[in-house]
């Protein structure tokens, strides 16, 4: 059985390219900086942004590493000329040696290794949103999000959060109604910040079935009632219940006295 999530409609689309244009006038910034690493998510942002403000207000800025797949130089290069934006290439692998040569023992997971380089993308792109009066646009999804799957302060941290309500295949969804090229949209979700790495198999599950759990979560449905919903072991169920629920500190802004 599976978890009937709702569909992305027009209206939806109109109402996230409004949300865009009125965020970035009422801010009164002079356009977005967006991440652009040649997945779905990022590509998906980006057009919904030159959709709300036009091409002219949109840097799109790719930040290879030394494990970035050479393919996404040319994906990223031919988006943004498609969608007509500003195109930027910035190499963090000069700064992740630096920092890592200062802080990692060498006995580190590729998990640590992977952060520093989220954080370093992240002050790349602050960096050239202050020199231009710009905002950062975030590209985490709500799946990302409610599994705590991004790097706190890295590819987590940005100043508008336009997908941030739509579970991975939503996204999807979203993606072809605004015209995002299907070799993007069926491309395996990867966060790039090691070789060979994957979302799904990081977190041991499809999105399809993690998008059905995460759903049935916020629905307050039972573990029971979820996995018959969706066909899965209430064991998995539970897992994903649990990671949901140690990630809240990631989610929240920091901590105050007087949030106890």
């Amino acid at each position: 059985m599976t978890v009937k999530i709702p569909q992305i409609t027009k209206e939806d689309v109109q109402d996230l390219v409004g949300f865009i244009r009125d965020t970035v006038n009422t801010i009164g910034c002079k356009g977005v900086v967006v991440g652009l690493s040649g997945g779905i998510d990022s590509a998906t942002v980006t057009k919904l942004c030159v959709d709300a403000l036009g091409p002219e207000k949109v840097l799109n800025v790719f930040m290879p590493s030394r494990v970035t797949p050479a393919e996404d130089y040319k994906t990223t290069s031919d988006l943004s000329s498609e969608w007509g934006t500003e195109y930027k290439v910035v190499d963090i692998q000069p700064a992740v040696d630096s920092l890592m040569a200062v802080l990692l023992s060498g006995k580190e997971t590729p998990l640590e290794r992977g952060n520093i380089s989220a954080r370093c993308r992240m002050i790349v792109l602050y960096n050239l949103a202050k020199k231009r009066d710009y905002i950062v646009m975030g590209t985490s999804n709500q799946s990302e999000i409610m599994m705590g799957y991004f790097t706190k302060f890295g590819d987590g941290a940005c100043d508008v959060t336009p997908i941030a309500n739509l579970y991975k295949t939503e996204v999807r969804q979203l993606a072809r109604l605004i015209g995002v090229p299907e070799q993007i949209i069926a491309k395996p979700p990867s966060a790039g910040l090691w070789e060979g790495q994957t979302d799904e198999s990081e977190m041991g599950i499809r999105y399809e079935d993690l998008d059905g759990i995460l759903y049935d979560l916020e629905q307050n449905r039972s573990d029971a009632q979820i996995a018959q919903d969706t066909g899965l072991p209430v064991e998995e169920i539970a897992r994903i219940r649990a990671q949901v629920r140690s990630m809240e500190h990631k989610r929240l802004p920091a901590i105050r006295p007087s949030d106890y």
